[in-house]
């Protein structure tokens, strides 16, 4: 819609002149150099200096820095208890996601030390909660292992766990740098929607191995394999002690998740029952000696400082072509779940959130963990809301947690000897249902079909065939999505909304009366290119081609201008130019006048290069919609 009311005060001509002497606009190179002169040179007016370019460059990587300088005794308590109870549920949630990975427990704990206090001075967000999570677990165990069996090769299989992770910190931050945030938004919202809910059922079809305490299970993640593991399992001896105990705690979980929900006041009751669901199982299986009787427990837990892992991170082949597709699609989905969770909580409380920091804050903490037996750590929601909800100030209750957990490491790994395996099964299922957002599936059916088709085929693919697959397809619809809208634009017929300067779609707008032999059409496309120039070509002819007939068989007013209005059209290739060119043609061939109304700065910058502008007319391209109309009657009332 054209808003802009044609002032009479500037002549059209000079208004013409603005459009066709209008600046040079910058080239790639110029906006390229800008970009990266904008990431690492301060905005201010001040001169510039290799000491405060240094110092914003360290206050832009260490934002703590800034936020330090104010904290007090009063935020610390605030931090400390959020810490405290972000530490209850963290805990056995790390020893959980790590057995999902399929790693030793201890791992899980030793990605909620070095990757929290490493985010805690470089991050951005005050509540983000960082350690494993589940999605990312299942991602690393789901597509190391066609690569490494880890029941066959544990040494290499961890080898690639650390070197994934590196090269995962090695992306995100390179993304960060680069302000390459747009290939984070390759996975829309609807996809993320579909994977999440998919991940989530295949998560819990893989818990049914603890919970229900079997020996042997498949390491497909498809909903058909797990089935099948599920109904061989039924003939071959089982105990029911394990699922007895996973499911009498998974139970208790959810009773007290359900009661924080509907009183906020008892948040920290759901935080702390997974930990208080591992104190009780493990002592009622010491006291009644379970393991002997076919409960399975974890049994030993290694302990104390990370070990280092550095001389485990192999960046050569056979194996690091396939460690750098799992790391990028591994650090993709991280950086896009952390940057949801972190946006989510900074608009709640009031603050803008640093995209390209938080990618560079993560993407240095899974470097630093990768060297220190971590796997790769993200931001986690429910984990982030248990930290909102217990008053967190600063990401200092993340060093609170780090810290607890260190201590766990250091002082209580050997009281986890006799924990369930059914236990932490029953800890990651209660954190599923908070995946699928049905919800949110169903809005997005209401709103936009083709959206909701991405957003159940990656459910689908994820489902019954793996998770490359699921991501494969939701990239693959969207990118498709994006084909077909750019092959076939919209355009519109254009009236004038009556006493104003108002031009609208008729379609939209019944109101809009269209004007007598002018016909006025926009185009609704950014780019003008090779993918849409023919079909806007087709258009325009037919729709010119129609009003000629309409205008015979009413024997009125003879159709004599045909206006252009190019204000959505952002940029221009050869194709779309020589496509202008065989439209006016023909349309001057039918002795029609061609106006062209309101180009951007790059479309006329291009239309003079390519001699457009003289065989157009320059009294012929208008500022606004309302000129070109203006100058089109004049010349109707001319000719008469």
């Amino acid at each position: 819609m054209d808003t802009m009311e044609h002032d009479t005060a500037v002549p059209a001509f000079s208004k013409n002149a603005m459009v066709l002497d209008s600046p040079e606009p910058p080239s790639v190179w110029k906006e390229v150099a800008g970009m990266v002169k904008n990431a690492f040179i301060p905005r201010d007016n001040k001169p510039f200096s290799p000491s405060s370019f240094f110092s914003s460059c360290i206050k832009g990587l260490f934002p703590v820095l800034q936020w330090g300088r104010n904290y007090n005794l009063k935020s610390f308590r605030s931090d400390l208890m959020a810490g405290l109870t972000l530490a209850s549920l963290g805990i056995p949630q790390s020893i959980g996601y790590a057995n999902l990975a399929k790693l030793d427990p201890q791992y899980g704990l030793y990605t909620s030390v070095v990757p929290p206090l490493i985010y805690a001075v470089m991050g951005s967000s005050r509540e983000i909660a960082i350690g494993p999570v589940a999605v990312v677990s299942l991602l690393l165990s789901s597509m190391i292992q066609k690569v490494v069996d880890p029941t066959v090769d544990v040494d290499t299989y961890h080898k690639l766990v650390f070197t994934v992770t590196f090269l995962t910190g090695i992306f995100q931050a390179s993304f960060g740098l680069l302000r390459l945030g747009f290939l984070v938004d390759l996975l829309s919202h609807a996809a993320i929607v579909g994977f999440m809910a998919g991940a989530a059922i295949v998560i819990g079809l893989q818990q049914l191995k603890g919970l229900l305490g079997l020996s042997h299970f498949t390491n497909s993640t498809d909903v058909v394999s797990a089935m099948k593991a599920v109904s061989s399992a039924v003939h071959q001896p089982w105990h029911s002690g394990n699922f007895l105990i996973g499911c009498s705690f998974l139970i208790l979980i959810l009773i007290t998740r359900f009661i924080a929900r509907r009183n906020k006041k008892f948040f920290w009751l759901s935080a702390i029952a997974p930990l208080l669901s591992v104190v009780l199982s493990t002592l009622i299986v010491f006291i009644t000696r379970s393991d002997k009787h076919g409960v399975k427990i974890i049994q030993h837990v290694h302990g104390g400082l990370n070990p280092s892992s550095v001389k485990q991170i192999q960046l050569t082949q056979p194996y690091v072509v396939e460690c750098a597709k799992i790391a990028l699609v591994c650090g993709v989905i991280a950086l896009t779940e952390a940057i949801a969770v972190g946006r989510s909580f900074a608009s709640l409380r009031g603050y803008h959130l640093n995209g390209n920091k938080e990618m560079m804050a993560m993407g240095f903490m899974n470097v630093a963990g990768s060297l220190s037996s971590c796997y790769v750590a993200t931001g986690s929601f429910s984990r982030s809301a248990v930290n909102f909800s217990a008053g967190c100030k600063t990401a200092v209750s993340n060093i609170v947690m780090a810290a607890t957990v260190f201590l766990t490491l250091q002082l209580l790994t050997r009281l986890l000897y006799y924990t369930p395996v059914a236990i932490l099964a029953s800890i990651i299922l209660s954190a599923l249902p908070g995946l699928i957002d049905y919800k949110e599936a169903m809005s997005i059916w209401k709103i936009d079909k083709m959206d909701f088709l991405i957003c159940l085929g990656t459910f689908l693919g994820v489902l019954f065939g793996s998770v490359e697959i699921g991501l494969s397809i939701a990239i693959i619809i969207s990118f498709a999505k994006i084909v077909i809208r750019a092959i076939r634009p919209s355009m519109e017929v254009l009236g004038r909304i009556e006493d104003t300067e108002i031009f609208c779609s008729i379609r939209q707008y019944p109101m809009a009366i269209p004007t007598p032999s002018v016909l006025l059409m926009r185009i609704d496309c950014s780019f003008l290119c090779f993918m849409n120039a023919n079909f806007i070509r087709e258009r325009i002819i037919r729709w010119v081609t129609e009003e000629c007939d309409t205008m015979k068989e009413k024997a009125g007013d003879k159709l004599q201008s045909i206006i252009i209005d190019m204000s959505n059209v952002m940029n221009i290739d050869t194709s779309g130019l020589a496509t202008l060119k065989e439209i006016h043609k023909e349309l001057v061939f039918l002795n029609l006048q061609v106006a062209i109304a309101n180009p951007s700065w790059t479309v006329i910058h291009k239309m003079k290069i390519a001699g457009l502008t003289d065989k157009i007319g320059g009294d012929w391209i208008f500022l606004t919609v309302a000129d070109a109309m203006q100058a089109c009657l004049s010349c109707k009332r001319d000719s008469v």
